[in-house]
């Protein structure tokens, strides 16, 4: 197994559940991937905010064999607490309704869209429901105005969902995928969407609970161990702490990024990995001298401010004071922006949305950047998207990036590890070595 984030995971825990010896690999110190936990100035980091929700179930039922499913919690019901400056808040909650009518009440009293786009958005919203996209060469935005969404509400009400999911606005992102995730979260079912949130911090959710779990169930750990190539005869070259190693196994299943993947298997796959792009993600981590939100978590509109979320306990704040963490999908041009001219913009904005913020002191103000966070979930990038299997036999492909049909998602990376063991299982006689040295 080479990759330790949750496809790592994932698959390495369903071969040794099925009798496989398996080694995991793992250049970095720790477990976990793109979703892990730092320590700054005092604080505990997640490099970003990971929420998931109640349909989320390959996800959860992870947490639920990593012992930390008592860590995150799911809303009763969806809400969404929507902030704009100079405007009251207002809440976005579903009703028990059945799908898709749950949001009907809440849509119909929007304030942040006039009342004829709001009676558009319910009939593009019946429209998306029904559509099947034959070939993904549209935007989700394109397509939303010509079904009649102007820019505000694509703005206001659309982006609140397919921004933070796609990590791309709705004007660059795949119309297939979008549509996708409002089937999957909203018109499906009615509870899907209710948002899960990790009430503590990824390391104590995810790194370290699969530590443990790995150990017990038989797995090998190689921990700051770089793999620098795989032959065809399936042949592993790692390197760890300055010297060369030499493994082999019977199936080897790589977990990593794209790029990082495509750059190891190119002497076996040639271009057969194609480049799917990335996108970024910003957070900002902001700790104030008071409390100066009442909200969990809350979305911005008519402002910079995305989403913010109250880590103030997770993180270990300073006691009287309030650590507000402020998630930006998509983007590529505060990946640009020094710290100093990030905290220009985004302090007064949150003083905009906040009115217990103004006034208040900025005690902390950190800044962690992913610059490829996900692949780009442009047009037509599902048919870039590889499979499990590869043209090598038993060399097995896994990550979010990977055939999923979901964007890179926690639930997305889940999946893509199941569907790897599942291949790496199928066709041996015996239970396989995964990545051990025989």
């Amino acid at each position: 197994m080479v990759g330790g984030g949750l496809a790592g995971i994932t698959a390495a825990l369903d071969c040794a559940e099925a009798g496989a010896d398996v080694r995991l690999l793992e250049v970095r110190p720790r477990l976990g991937g793109a979703a892990y936990s730092v320590h700054r100035d005092g604080l505990h980091i997640d490099n970003g905010q990971h929420v998931f929700l109640r349909g989320c179930e390959a996800y959860r039922g992870l947490l639920r064999r990593l012992g930390s499913e008592h860590l995150v919690s799911v809303q009763p019901r969806l809400e969404i607490p929507v902030l704009k400056p100079g405007a009251k808040p207002f809440l976005l909650r579903r009703s028990s309704l059945p799908a898709p009518l749950q949001l009907a009440g809440a849509l119909s009293r929007y304030p942040h869209l006039s009342r004829g786009e709001r009676l558009r958005a319910a009939r593009a919203a019946l429209a998306l429901m029904r559509l099947s996209v034959q070939e993904d060469r549209e935007t989700l935005g394109a397509w939303l105005a010509r079904h009649g969404q102007s820019p505000n509400a694509i703005a206001a009400l659309w982006d609140l969902i397919a921004l933070p999911t796609l990590n791309l606005p709705a004007a660059e992102a795949s119309l297939e995928l979008g549509a996708f995730v409002f089937r999957k979260g909203l018109f499906e079912s009615t509870d899907a969407g209710d948002i899960g949130f990790h009430v503590g911090t990824l390391e104590d959710i995810l790194g370290g609970p699969a530590r443990r779990t790995l150990k017990d169930a038989g797995v090998e750990m190689g921990l700051g161990w770089r793999v620098e190539g795989v032959s065809r005869e399936l042949g592993v070259t790692t390197r760890v702490e300055g010297r060369l190693e030499e493994l082999s196994a019977d199936r080897v299943i790589v977990a990593l990024p794209p790029e990082r993947a495509a750059g190891l298997l190119e002497p076996l796959l040639g271009s057969a990995l194609p480049s799917l792009g990335s996108s970024p993600i910003v957070n900002l981590h902001v700790v104030y001298d008071r409390i100066v939100s009442e909200h969990r978590f809350a979305a911005g509109v008519g402002t910079p401010v995305q989403y913010l979320f109250d880590r103030t306990e997770a993180g270990g704040a300073p006691s009287g004071c309030q650590y507000l963490a402020i998630s930006l999908s998509g983007a590529k041009r505060e990946m640009a922006m020094s710290v100093e001219e990030l905290r220009g913009e985004y302090v007064p904005a949150l003083e905009a949305l906040l009115p217990g913020a103004r006034g208040a002191r900025v005690e902390t103000f950190l800044v962690t950047r992913e610059h490829a966070a996900t692949f780009r979930a442009r047009p037509g990038i599902e048919a870039l998207r590889p499979g499990a299997a590869t043209a090598v036999p038993g060399l097995l492909l896994a990550g979010a990036w990977t055939d999923t049909g979901w964007p890179a998602t926690l639930e997305g990376a889940v999946l893509s590890g199941h569907a790897a063991a599942r291949l790496a299982l199928a066709d041996a006689a015996v239970a396989p070595t995964i990545g051990a040295l025989r």
